[in-house]
């Protein structure tokens, strides 16, 4: 399919006669975004090629601007091909809430909530998913974990109904509820040779190897913007995706690690970490449950959303107290 296949009116054109677009035409658009060729797009939809063609033809009619271009890489959107694109993710959105709510109020479901968490939350949502699923066993709950670059970005989508992570993303209009404290740290295994040593700074660390989590992630990100405060430059040993992985290395004396207190509250308590005293921590930010403020919510993630920021607190591990440092 060539650009000249694609007509259009004009701009202007779009404002009277966008409202007459369909859902076929919006699913050939995004089937094609997804695909990179009308071909793979007719195959994922089950159309012939000629179908898909003439509901893109039509949509960009209706839209008035070029939607689509061939390049060396397929067939790619343009800015206003992106733009009918994020309609389509709402509508598609809109249905999929819209289904819910038909199958509550008809009895067949209690629910689904799609609920995101940055990993480092992975060590308390689930036992408030297991306290709300008591009070609610009816309702379903479908849990995505990733470091917060993968909720910020499922965040500017609409498969989740809210996220459970730190600093709220500055990019989409959320609303937020405050769930609780979250104290970082800097820990070693026992037995380190700072372990006795109190009121140290960063630059009694400067020799130390850190491990730490990959570029991406949150505890990553507040580290490295502590030392840059201090104009220091940690020593990376290793990169990990994983806060046990993390663990263990230091556990097994292969470094230090600047982490959330909640991530290692049981080894802690078991004595198989320390903390080392440091001036200027723990660093404390905020647990927060963040939706789109334009993400409609059905009653049970509504229910989830509210117990959350109500009771979400009741759930954070237990950590020692740090004496105010």
């Amino acid at each position: 399919m060539s650009a000249k296949e694609f007509s259009y009116n004009g701009p202007g054109h779009a404002a009277a006669q966008l409202r007459h677009l369909t859902i076929r035409q919006l699913r050939s658009l995004a089937a094609l975004s997804a695909k990179g060729s009308v071909t793979a797009a007719s195959g994922h939809l089950g159309l012939t090629q000629p179908a898909v063609t003439q509901q893109l033809r039509q949509l960009q009619d209706l839209a008035g601007l070029p939607l689509v271009q061939r390049t060396g890489d397929g067939m790619l959107l343009t800015e206003a091909g992106r733009e009918v694109l994020a309609l389509a993710e709402r509508v598609e959105a809109a249905i999929m809430d819209c289904q819910g709510a038909l199958d509550l109020l008809a009895g067949r479901t209690g629910g689904t909530v799609h609920l995101g968490a940055v990993s480092t939350a992975k060590y308390f949502v689930p036992h408030a998913i297991a306290a709300f699923s008591k009070r609610h066993p009816k309702i379903e709950i479908k849990l995505t974990i990733g470091n917060r670059e993968e909720i910020r970005e499922a965040m500017h989508g609409y498969d989740l109904d809210f996220a459970v992570m730190g600093r709220p993303p500055a990019d989409v209009s959320v609303d937020v509820r405050q769930l609780g404290r979250n104290p970082h740290i800097i820990v070693a295994r026992k037995g380190h040779w700072l372990e006795k040593d109190s009121g140290l700074s960063l630059t009694d660390l400067v020799h130390e190897t850190f491990l730490t989590r990959e570029p991406g992630s949150g505890t990553r990100t507040l580290m490295e913007g502590m030392f840059q405060k201090s104009d220091l430059e940690p020593i990376i040993g290793m990169e990990m995706s994983s806060n046990e992985t993390i663990k263990q290395a230091v556990i097994a004396g292969l470094g230090i690690a600047f982490i959330s207190a909640h991530t290692v509250a049981h080894e802690l308590a078991e004595g198989r970490l320390i903390v080392l005293d440091v001036a200027g921590l723990p660093i404390v930010r905020q647990w927060y449950v963040i939706r789109r403020s334009d993400k409609v919510l059905l009653p049970p993630a509504q229910a989830m959303f509210d117990f959350l920021g109500s009771e979400g607190s009741n759930y954070l591990p237990d950590v020692p107290e740090f004496g105010g440092r």
